[in-house]
């Protein structure tokens, strides 16, 4: 049965890349390249250090989501702007400290909280542009994102602290980004047929 958990949050991750690369290729949205490298490499040591922990199917959401970011790191060279700034090779500072604490440690759940921690400050730097310009990010890119989530929670099959904290971590972090997009554009508003207007 936890295969189905897996796979579902497997389809919901590759589903919610579909409209960013859609609007990359659009090129109204321009992902900035150290961003997605560094969202690419936490991806990688994640899906490492849960696989690690035992995890088999709720890791799939991750496999997924590091494809994903792949793709737009890649999409992101021809059509996307930017390079790594200091901020974001702290955060890689952080994640390759995980790495070094899961190797003197033995316990890749070490490496798993760096991660999270060093995506909390990725998603902490990026929401005062959002709430700032709430069109400026795809809303469905996190709606279904934090769905993939929920079945990634229900694929662990147990109360394993190691392999729930990313998923629950994932969830909590897309509903605040998806709260933050919503009520903004509820009280920004747009006028009828503004371009923006019609960004999902």
């Amino acid at each position: 049965m936890l295969w189905v958990f897996g796979a579902l949050s497997g389809v919901l991750q590759a589903m919610c890349i579909v409209p960013y690369t859609r609007d990359t290729l659009r090129r109204s949205t321009r992902p900035h390249r150290g961003t997605w490298a560094i969202f690419a490499t936490l991806s990688a040591i994640v899906v490492a250090s849960q696989r690690a922990d035992g995890g088999s199917w709720s890791v799939v959401m991750g496999a997924v989501q590091l494809v994903g970011c792949v793709l737009i790191l890649m999409l992101s060279f021809s059509r996307g702007v930017g390079g790594t700034s200091r901020g974001e090779i702290c955060l890689l500072a952080i994640a390759a400290a995980g790495l070094v604490g899961w190797y003197l440690a033995g316990d890749p759940t070490v490496a798993t909280l760096c991660v999270v921690l060093a995506d909390m400050i990725a998603v902490a730097m990026m929401l005062p542009k959002t709430y700032a310009d709430p069109y400026s990010e795809t809303l469905s890119t996190f709606v279904l994102s934090g769905l993939s989530a929920i079945p990634a929670l229900l694929a662990v099959g147990s109360l394993d602290f190691g392999l729930l904290l990313y998923p629950g971590y994932v969830l909590c972090a897309d509903l605040v980004v998806v709260w933050i997009i919503v009520s903004r554009r509820s009280r920004v508003g747009l006028a009828p047929g503004h371009p923006r207007s019609s960004r999902a």
